[in-house]
Formats: C-alpha cells, sequence, structure tokens
C-alpha cells in the first residue's frame, strides 16, 4: 500500500484526487474492482457496492425520465435504510442538488423550508405525508415520490424499473450536488452549497483523521438527512471498508452494537463521547475491537476519560458548514487540539481588527480555500466573508508554538457579566463534571443593568436515579471556577432540545427567570 505525503498528511495512492473524477466515477471504478463488497450491513441484510451501483444507476435513469435534469433539486424526506444511500448516489450520479429533511420537520418550519429549496421532486416515507402534504399546500412540488415499507410504493418501483445503462447527463466536479440548511444551535440555520470536488474533500478529512484502512468497520448512528450522515456514506466509497447501519444513537447499546458488528471506527459529534462515559461502568467497557473514535466537539478532559475507560483512541477534528466537514484534523497531536489545517485550507486567528494574533494568543478563526472550489458556496444573505475572501467562523482559538490549533468557544457564544468576558463553552464543560449531570446547557439572561451585561441562566439534566438541589451544585462549582462564571439560575430539565447531531438548541431554552431557582433570592454569597 502506497502514500502520499502532502502537507504531513499522509494520502494513500489508491484514494482519489479531488476534482480529477466525480463520485459517478469512483462508484463505477470500485463496482468493477470489488462488486461484491458490502458496503452497508445491517440487522438481516446487506448492500454491496455492486448493488449501490447498478441500483443508484436505475435511480438515477427513472429521474431522468421523469424529467428532471442537472441542477434540479429533489429533497430527501427518508428514514435509515439502503433505498436512502441509493437515492443519495442516483443524484449525485446525474448531478441532480439534493436536500435533505430532518424527519422531525414538520409545520411552518417545513413549509418555509420547501418554499426556499424549491424542490422539483420530493422523495419521503409513506409516514410523513401528512406533515408533507400541509407544508406542500403552500408550495406544490412537481414529483412526489413515496417510498412504502415492504417491498411496495413508487421509489422501490423506479429502482427496479430505471434502465441499467450508463445515464446519459453527467455531474462534474464542480456542479453543487447539496443544497443544505444547517442545523444552527444559537440561532436561525444558515444555507449552503457544496459541489462534488468540496464533498469529496470532505470524504478524505473522514478518511484522514479515522486513519481508515481497508477492512474496517464503521458503526454508523448518524442519521442520513445530516450532514454528517451523509458525508460519511460517501467517504466510504473511497475505501474498502464497510457501514454497520443502526436505527438511531443509543447510548444503553452502543458498545453492544458495536461488539456485534465487529466494528473498528466510530464517529462522534457534540456531546455524543460525554453521553457515552455517563453510562454505567460495564467489565466489558473494553471488549469491543474500536481502536479509534473520530470526529469533533470533544474537551481534553472527556478525551483522556474515554481512552483510559474504554481503551480507543480519540481523534479529534475541526470544520463547518461554510468550508467542508473537516478543515483541520488531529492524529497523533496533543490531547485537546483540533489538529492542523488540511492540504485544501489555509487558517489564521484574527482579533476583532482582523489583524493576527501572536501563537498563544485567542483569535477568531478564519479559513480560505487555497484554491477557488475548494470550499461550500454560502447563499445565505448576511456574508460572512473577508473582502479577500476569508471566512469569519465565529468560532475562536489559539496556535500553540507547534501550529496545532485548540478551540476555546464560540464569540456568539460569549456572555459578558459585570465587565467580565465569559465562555458558555468552559463553564458547560466544568459543570458536566459533576457526577449527577448528565447534560448541562448555560445561557445569557437579562441581567436588568441595560443591553452587553448578562445573568447567567444553566439548565441541567439529571442522571437517571440522581438528585441534586441547586445551591449544593453552586457550592461545588465554586471550587472550580471563578465566581463570575458561576450562574445565578438554575433550572432542571427532563430533555434538552436537540440537532441531529445530539447538540443542544440554545435559542429554544426558556430566557424566563420564573421558571428556575435563583441564588440571590436565596441570600447565599458566593466566595471569591
Amino acid at each position: 500500500m502506497s502514500w502520499n505525503d502532502t502537507a504531513g498528511f499522509r494520502l494513500r495512492d489508491e484514494w482519489p484526487v479531488p476534482g480529477e473524477g466525480t463520485f459517478r466515477t469512483i462508484l463505477e471504478a470500485r463496482a468493477r474492482r470489488d462488486p461484491e463488497h458490502p458496503i452497508c450491513i445491517w440487522e438481516g441484510g446487506q448492500l454491496t457496492i455492486g448493488e449501490l451501483h447498478a441500483k443508484s444507476t436505475r435511480l438515477a435513469n427513472a429521474f431522468l425520465d421523469l424529467g428532471l435534469k442537472k441542477g434540479d433539486l429533489v429533497a430527501l424526506m427518508l428514514d435509515q435504510h439502503a433505498e436512502h444511500i441509493v437515492a443519495l448516489y442516483a443524484c449525485a450520479q446525474i448531478g441532480l442538488m439534493r436536500t435533505s429533511v430532518n424527519v422531525s420537520a414538520k409545520g411552518d418550519y417545513l413549509a418555509l423550508l420547501l418554499a426556499d429549496a424549491k424542490p422539483a421532486a420530493i422523495v419521503a416515507e409513506t409516514g410523513y405525508r401528512d406533515v408533507l402534504g400541509a407544508a406542500m399546500a403552500a408550495y406544490p412540488v412537481r414529483h412526489t415520490i413515496w417510498n412504502e415499507p415492504g417491498e411496495s410504493g413508487a421509489l422501490k418501483a423506479l429502482i427496479a424499473g430505471g434502465a441499467d445503462t450508463p445515464p446519459a447527463i453527467a455531474a462534474a466536479p464542480d456542479d453543487p450536488l447539496v443544497v443544505n440548511y444547517t442545523s444552527g444551535t444559537t440561532g436561525a440555520p444558515k444555507k449552503f452549497t457544496r459541489s462534488d470536488r468540496v464533498l469529496q474533500i470532505g470524504s478524505i478529512g473522514c478518511l484522514l483523521i479515522g486513519d481508515m484502512e481497508p477492512g474496517d468497520v464503521w458503526l454508523f448512528w448518524e442519521p442520513l438527512y445530516h450532514g454528517a450522515g451523509h458525508q460519511t456514506v460517501f467517504a466510504a466509497i473511497m475505501e474498502k471498508v464497510t457501514l454497520a447501519l443502526v436505527p438511531r444513537f443509543s447510548a444503553s447499546q452502543f458498545w453492544d452494537q458495536a461488539r456485534r458488528y465487529g466494528a473498528t471506527k466510530i464517529h462522534y459529534i457534540g456531546g455524543i463521547l460525554p453521553i457515552l462515559l455517563k453510562q454505567p461502568a460495564r467489565d466489558n467497557d473494553r471488549d469491543h475491537k474500536v481502536k479509534i473514535a473520530w470526529g469533533a466537539g470533544c474537551p481534553a478532559d472527556i478525551w483522556e476519560e474515554f481512552e483510559t475507560r474504554f481503551g480507543v483512541e480519540v481523534h479529534e477534528g475541526y470544520g463547518l458548514s461554510e468550508v467542508a466537514n473537516y478543515v483541520t484534523i488531529n492524529s497523533g497531536g496533543p490531547r485537546g487540539s483540533i489538529g492542523r489545517p488540511l492540504p485544501w485550507f489555509s487558517v489564521r486567528l484574527v482579533d476583532d481588527a482582523d489583524r493576527d494574533v501572536p501563537p498563544g494568543d485567542t483569535g477568531e478563526i478564519v479559513v480560505k480555500g487555497k484554491q477557488p472550489g475548494y470550499t461550500s458556496a454560502s447563499l445565505n444573505k448576511v456574508r460572512t466573508t473577508t473582502a479577500d475572501g476569508w471566512i469569519k467562523t465565529g468560532d475562536l482559538g489559539r496556535f500553540d508554538a507547534d501550529g496545532y490549533l485548540f478551540f476555546t468557544g464560540r464569540k456568539s457564544d460569549s456572555l459578558r457579566r459585570r465587565g467580565e468576558n465569559i465562555s458558555a463553552w468552559e463553564v458547560e464543560r466544568i459543570v458536566a463534571r459533576h457526577p449527577a449531570i448528565e447534560e448541562c446547557a448555560l445561557v445569557g439572561v437579562d441581567s436588568g443593568l441595560g443591553a452587553g451585561d448578562d445573568d447567567l441562566k444553566l439548565f441541567v439534566k439529571l442522571k437517571p436515579g440522581e438528585a441534586l438541589e441547586p445551591l449544593a451544585l453552586i457550592q461545588w462549582c465554586e471550587g472550580k471556577m471563578p465566581y463570575f462564571q458561576i450562574p445565578r439560575y438554575v433550572a432542571f430539565t427532563d430533555d434538552f432540545p436537540k440537532t441531529p447531531s445530539q447538540r443542544i438548541r440554545k435559542a429554544e431554552l426558556s430566557r424566563a427567570l420564573t421558571d428556575c431557582w435563583d441564588m440571590n433570592a436565596t441570600g447565599y454569597t458566593l466566595r471569591r
């Protein structure tokens, strides 16, 4: 097996060079080389490379027979199954743009999304017929293709009935394949497109961060309608790996599923690793084949605890919708770092005047593709790009002396209390260490002192069977953080509103001051 060392990253010669081909040509080559290799397995079934190529080809031709053409948009509102994967590749083969719809979408949200996306066709489960019917009353869609349970339904008929010949239309490397709406945690969703080339870059980023090798099995829990889900599906075609498809993320079943399928690599986002650590310890916590957990959003203390308990290396990365799934990756660097830039990107840290900050200082992360076409294309009305083309991420970080980047928080998640700047991310990562707490989230609320000054409200979800008094939590915090970071208000919740990647939707958390415990009302004074 041979490698190409590019900017310190070892790219296998067998991997495609982004832009030299397309996912259609990559799939065709894989189907010729090893058609019997299972790209996806699940309880009771599998999908081979050859089957994926044949079925996606037939569906692509069926789409063309319906009158769809390159550049038209298809909305997918499908569950976790092989037909969803086939539909993703069918769209990619012929340059149909695709937007994936969260299966929980409904009401005005769904209606507004369809009105904005303007799909020429929708492919959906019949179980979503009612919510889609209401949404399409405001925006009629030319073609609605239903997927029935079992072996019936229009989608399966198209997959079975389309021509086996290569489709007459093909995507080019810089044709947009994706129109996606991010699952914003602090505000409105953002809209962007990704080309075939950008999806290829993101796929190779997945292979690099996970040290992927032939024969690897990835436990695949991510929703296919989420960016990380379909990016993983496209990455899997570039290496001889297998996706072990499970219906959804389950903390209690996670390691049993990994053992059942012989998983060697697992993916995480956001709070997944802390949630797994909150599960009761078992004697067989290390009884599995998993070698590497790869993803983004893991603090250094969680990183160390996860590796120690489960015997799995953590490989941390950083990416964003406006650029690519991975911009930096850390494979073998210092714990807590999000790594170094991939060879397609340049990364800087700047102050509020867009001046570079020195190593060790915190600044906003800004990113630029080294060539045109290396990043997503924003479709937002509010631009976040500088005059010279640097994408302002809204994230904060610092470089160490060796060029490793460390994430330090969100600019929009920074609060100001009595003149002190506070990172919600820093407070949350400490509070989450409390043995009774499963998850938490910190938001700013009205302090009564005017704009620019916040009081802090902490939302807490306790572990099952645990009890915790608010004052006891505050006293626990006193020895672990400065007084100005300690919340005034504490609210307990049974569950948090979540994005598909399990991030908490802070915009949906109540800013009311009457539904929570108030430290000031108790007369308690913090130690300083």
